[in-house]
């Protein structure tokens, strides 16, 4: 498989460019977790920006003056943070509700003021729709009023009203050029838990989308030691009918199970899992592997639920060919990676290296779950022992390389960094057909600002792999950051939506870009098409938070014609 689609790893630290490369053959997406779209150009200081906790009043003690009304709502309110500075807030309520009573409506930014202040005592009672009702009067009067907006983004995240806290904390967001670290872990925070709560309700009852043909081979691809995706064997099919010229060939035998394997050639997937059925239905001597079979394509269809039975089932057959066994547990370890449960993801690849342990693909996919869990280390001795017992595996051998670039890239060693660039150009001359190896490498070349040379790793993948979708979307990419092409970066991307119409990640960037161009509205029309694509809960969950973050933009926009910078 050649250019994959970026993963989050499990340590919560950012998402460093290393993180744009995809693990191979799982049968899950993890997508990357909700961050805000918009951080670019953002060296301006905004009026108004705070870098710590707002919580105290706003006005300090004037001079005194003469006794006009508004030198008395002035006094009300300095006697006001004098109670709420000494914890005395019901007092600090009435002289701040003392101030707005005396003061005049023309002097509109000193009334802001005071229902803000109000807000604040508000706030430390924890009466939240008071809160909200004395911010909305502060933004009334004063739209870009960023203390306000923040204080009543806060109050309606405890009152649960999560797309109006939204909206206000990507104000604030904007407002303050992206520089506060307080505002932009709520808009995350809030992101996070949107799209949990959209994903958890569609996911269960969305219609079931077989993926693409090419995604598919190059899932089966990625198993060496898997009965169930090797081609039918010698016996099992006869020759054509003579009179039937160009039809399928028939299996010798009524079987659901080698109906489906005769599908998968013929590459007419949605008929597996209703054959498979058959199998397991009739207790056919094939029923460990229609049900391993059947839960292959439960999984690359997004139905869990459906998989993990038929997964168990094969797990628990003691007299079952252990290969069988083995190819359940790392697929139900990836599963509960998917339901980000890694430490039975990671029992179950373990209890796959216990019962077989020459399996060189328990030890290839155990690798990936390593990288995942920032394991490094751990990763390369899996792919090592992979790499022993089949010394051939150009997948296990490039993805060996790219765990080394990224220990040396993320310690910071300039020197482990060039053997293990060394180690690329390698693995390309030993493995010249890899295609997963010049794409992996060009992720490293990225990083190092090698772009030419990148750019000519993913032609020779383009070259090998003309239908994989994804490495057009990251030549796409590259056009951006190497030469800000935008115009060619989105026809590349463009083009892999050409060649797989499935292709969700395509989609997903496709609606980053136009969200930074500022088209909010085709960004969203492209993350509901990746959201109906969706792999996983996890992922569908990432897609409803980037759109719900690009739908915030559209109605801040609308209400206060505010837009962060654009490309």
């Amino acid at each position: 498989m050649a250019a994959s689609k970026p993963v989050e790893s499990q340590s919560g630290s950012g998402f460093p460019r290393w993180q744009l490369a995809l693990l191979v053959g799982t049968p899950i997406v993890l997508g990357v977790g909700a961050v805000y779209l918009w951080k670019r150009n953002k060296t301006k200081d905004t009026p108004g920006k705070s870098n710590g906790e707002r919580t105290t009043p706003e006005g300090s003690e004037p001079s005194p003056q003469s006794e006009s009304p508004l030198d008395r709502a002035q006094g009300a309110k300095n006697k006001g943070n004098k109670y709420f500075k000494a914890g005395k807030y019901e007092q600090a309520i009435q002289c701040y509700t003392e101030a707005i009573g005396l003061c005049p409506r023309d002097n509109q930014t000193d009334l802001s003021t005071f229902y803000q202040n109000r807000a604040a005592a508000y706030e430390q009672q924890m009466k939240w729709t008071e809160v909200v009702q004395d911010c909305t009067q502060a933004v009334v009067i004063n739209p870009r009023y960023i203390k306000a907006l923040f204080r009543r983004a806060k109050a309606l995240e405890r009152l649960d009203n999560k797309k109006e806290c939204l909206e206000d904390v990507t104000a604030v967001c904007i407002l303050e050029a992206f520089q506060n670290q307080q505002s932009m872990l709520l808009a995350d925070k809030v992101l996070k838990l949107l799209g949990k709560e959209k994903a958890k309700d569609q996911y269960k009852n969305r219609d079931p989308l077989m993926p693409s043909p090419q995604f598919i081979k190059s899932y089966f691809s990625s198993f060496t030691d898997d009965i169930i995706s090797q081609p039918l064997q010698k016996g099992e099919k006869k020759d054509e009918d003579k009179d039937n010229e160009g039809e399928a060939a028939e299996v010798t035998e009524s079987s659901g199970y080698l109906k489906a394997k005769q599908y998968m050639e013929e590459e007419n997937y949605d008929k597996i899992i209703s054959e498979c059925t058959k199998e397991v239905e009739s207790g056919g001597k094939y029923t460990a592997e229609a049900l391993l079979l059947r839960a292959t394509f439960y999984l690359l269809i997004g139905n869990a639920t459906g998989a993990q039975p038929d997964l168990d089932r094969v797990i628990n057959m003691e007299d079952a060919n252990v290969k069988l066994r083995a190819n359940a547990l790392i697929k139900r370890g990836s599963m509960y990676m998917q339901q980000q449960q890694p430490m039975m993801s990671t029992q179950d690849f373990n209890m796959a290296a216990e019962i077989d342990t020459r399996n060189a693909d328990v030890y290839h996919h155990r690798g990936q779950l390593k990288i995942l869990l920032d394991q490094v280390e751990e990763a390369v001795r899996d792919f090592d022992e992979c790499i022993l017992l089949r010394p051939d595996s150009a997948l296990a051998q490039a993805q060996k390389g790219f765990a080394l670039y990224r220990q040396a890239y993320t310690g910071n060693s300039q020197s482990q960094v060039q053997t293990a660039m060394d180690g690329f150009e390698d693995i390309i001359r030993r493995f010249p057909k890899c295609a997963e190896g010049y794409a992996l490498y060009a992720q490293a070349l990225t990083d190092q600002q090698q772009f030419g040379k990148a750019d000519h790793m993913y032609n020779k993948c383009i070259y090998l792999e003309p239908d994989n979708a994804t490495t057009y979307v990251h030549k796409g990419l590259l056009q951006l950051q190497w030469k800000q092409d935008l115009d060619r970066g989105l026809d590349f991307i463009s083009r892999a939506i050409e060649i797989d119409n499935k292709c969700d990640f395509a989609y997903e960037t496709m609606g980053t870009i136009e969200v930074q161009r500022g088209n909010l509205e085709k960004a969203i029309d492209m993350f509901n098409k990746a959201i109906n694509l969706a792999k996983s809960e996890m992922e569908m969950a990432h897609l409803y938070s980037l759109c719900d973050a690009a739908y915030a933009q559209t109605e801040v926009a609308r209400k206060y014609g505010l837009k962060p910078p654009t490309l």
